[in-house]
This record gives structure tokens, C-alpha cells and sequence, in this order.
């Protein structure tokens, strides 16, 4: 019986390695971050909306959104292995992370420009307080 137990384990533990092994993950070529350097942490809780501008007049169109985590982090814009060059534009809702902290800022929302100009990854964080940020492209 405890060989039956065990060659069960084995088999199951085979396919599910199988199974894991198929699968790919997922890999995204641009990448987010904010910093609150007044408080010395991640903002969390963050909308931020990608835009990509498109079109023969040149507007910005939106292409995703998302709400930065636990660590301030959004890691999943724009798919890996598609043509990603372009103009883009982040936007950062900073008015409702600074009010929830019972602080005016002068920032209702913070815009970053940028270009991708290859196939590699692009991190643009952003550090912020109430009335001040700054941006760089990360790693």
C-alpha cells in the first residue's frame, strides 16, 4: 500500500512539474514607481493611466490604468514581444493619495512624457511630495 502511496506522489508531482513547466510567463516592457519622500515610502493606492500618442493629429489616447500596490509599483504595462516604440505619456492621480494624508498639495495629478525607442525595459519611477516631485528613467 505505501508503494501505491508513493508512486501516486511521484506521478502527481511529475505532471504538476509538467504542467508548471509549460506554462510562460508573462513579461512587460514598461514599469512604474512612486516613492513619497516626505513619509520615506511607497504610495500606495495610486491610479496611474498609460497614454500612447496616436493619430494623425497627435492626441494622446488611453492605452491601460492601474493602482499602484503595496509597494508603489505598477510592473505590468505594455506586453513584451509587440511593437511598443511610441510616445507615451504617464499619468499619476496624486490629488486623493495627498488628501487621504490630510495635505494640500499643488499637484492634482503629475504627467510624465517619454519615448520607448526599442525592445528594451523602460521603468519610469516618480518621487513625490505634497508639493514637489521628480522623475528618471530606472532600471
Amino acid at each position: 500500500m505505501k508503494k501505491i502511496h508513493y508512486l501516486l506522489l511521484f506521478l502527481f508531482s511529475c505532471l504538476y512539474s509538467t504542467a508548471i513547466m509549460g506554462q510562460t510567463e508573462q513579461t512587460y516592457q514598461l514599469s512604474t514607481h512612486i516613492l513619497d519622500i516626505n513619509r520615506g515610502i511607497p504610495a500606495e493606492g495610486v491610479t496611474i493611466t498609460l497614454f500612447k500618442l496616436t493619430g494623425e493629429n497627435q492626441s494622446f489616447e488611453k492605452i491601460d490604468s492601474g493602482v499602484t500596490d503595496t509597494n508603489g509599483r505598477i510592473a505590468n504595462f505594455l506586453p513584451s514581444g509587440q511593437q511598443n516604440e511610441g510616445i507615451y505619456k504617464l499619468k499619476f492621480e496624486t490629488a486623493s493619495y495627498f488628501t487621504g494624508q490630510h495635505l494640500a498639495s499643488i499637484y492634482p495629478y503629475i504627467e510624465v512624457i517619454f519615448e520607448i525607442k526599442d525592445s528594451g525595459h523602460y521603468h519610469i519611477p516618480i518621487t513625490v511630495t505634497a508639493n514637489g516631485y521628480s522623475t528618471y528613467r530606472g532600471s
